[in-house]
């Protein structure tokens, strides 16, 4: 399992999860509660494996950010934390709670949910060759409903119980124990997406490191969501799908990336080359990092970028209709749009010569 960066490159062949703290953190707004481990739970070696696969997972593809502080990172408290773990290890549970009760203070926006967390120390993290401990912090805020089998009294019960979903973390770090002079590097996701900054940056104090990676896919994202947005393209998918791979292709036809080409080449009107700015200068604001308005592109990252540009039409039925960037060359003669007088309905009508994946 990779994670491949024009920057850096981490790998986990040998990790292992060896040691966990646990807490169930509220809201304070909402007057929950918070509660913490009182010992340090040690991964056995039967549970080591599985349990270091599910931990590791979600870090796969992700770009790296440095812990950061305006004044000094003698004052930045997840830094100076983490690095009291790696220097003793022994510190895990006094420190891990610290970092609980830091999340626990953070929380004060209403909309930020509770949710079990786990801190874990991580061995053997291979970053640029180098073998290195690593901290995997994973808040997951949905129970999931599951069922087991169990043998009781002779005979076999069917059990309900609840718990967290390996699949369905909604957000996570891994702090790596590099970069010790100018803030740890961390890998972070958040797949809530509408309070990420309370995570990247009030609870971890993250800032982006503006590699040409991190360019490639913040301008490739850009980009899409702007020209998605403009009234004659927002409506349909297949326009919203093809106006995206002509942005994708802009970028996986040349080596570098200007701004002042972007502008007159993709975005083309005033309005939509303002509006870009805005954005630009708001992603700005939020991350704390200036964009370069120049810089090499990075093919993976465009890659990325068109996995997720997928277009969807949600519909007031409950249906949606998803269409892939690479879908478009098909679009325009696959779907068509209509008015049923009889029903009084809008409808779309989509042909295919067979169905791929029914799942």
């Amino acid at each position: 399992m990779d994670t491949a960066m024009s920057s850096l490159r981490i790998r986990f062949p040998a990790a292992a999860v060896t040691q966990l703290v646990l807490a169930k953190v509220g809201n304070p707004q909402r007057e929950e509660p918070l509660q913490m481990s009182r010992e340090v739970l040690r991964v056995g070696s039967d549970d080591r494996d599985l349990l270091t696969s599910l931990f590791l997972k979600p870090f796969r593809n992700l770009l790296p950010h440095r812990f950061h502080h305006p004044t000094s990172l003698e004052t930045h408290e997840m830094n100076s934390l983490a690095k009291e773990i790696f220097r003793n290890p022994a510190a895990l549970l006094e420190n891990g709670c610290a970092m609980a009760r830091r999340l626990y203070a953070k929380s004060q926006h209403p909309n930020i949910k509770s949710g079990d967390l786990c801190i874990a120390l991580v061995e053997g993290v291979d970053v640029e060759s180098d073998s290195v401990k690593a901290i995997c912090i994973l808040k997951s805020e949905t129970v999931s409903p599951f069922l087991s089998i169990a043998s009781e009294d002779g005979d076999l019960r069917l059990r309900t119980e609840h718990g967290i979903n390996p699949e369905k973390i909604d957000k996570g770090c891994l702090i790596l124990n590099h970069w010790q002079n100018t803030g740890l590097c961390v890998l972070t996701f958040d797949r809530t997406g509408g309070e990420s900054r309370f995570w990247v940056r009030e609870f971890l104090g993250l800032q982006a490191i503006p590699d040409s990676a991190f360019l490639t896919q913040t301008y490739a994202e850009m980009a899409v969501a702007a020209v998605r947005q403009q009234p004659e393209i927002a409506a349909a998918p297949e326009e919203s799908a093809r106006a995206s791979r002509e942005v994708l292709d802009w970028f996986d036809g040349r080596e570098d990336f200007d701004l002042a080409a972007f502008e007159t080449e993709v975005l083309k009107s005033p309005e939509a080359v303002a509006h870009f700015e805005e954005v630009r200068a708001r992603f700005e604001e939020d991350e704390g990092v200036p964009l370069d308005a120049s810089f090499s592109i990075e093919p993976k990252e465009v890659k990325k970028a068109a996995r997720r540009a997928t277009a969807v039409l949600q519909t007031d039925t409950g249906v949606e209709i998803r269409i892939r960037p690479e879908a478009t060359a098909h679009a325009a003669s696959s779907v068509e749009r209509g008015f049923d007088e009889d029903r009084g309905m809008n409808f779309i009508k989509v042909w295919f010569h067979e169905i791929v994946d029914a799942s």
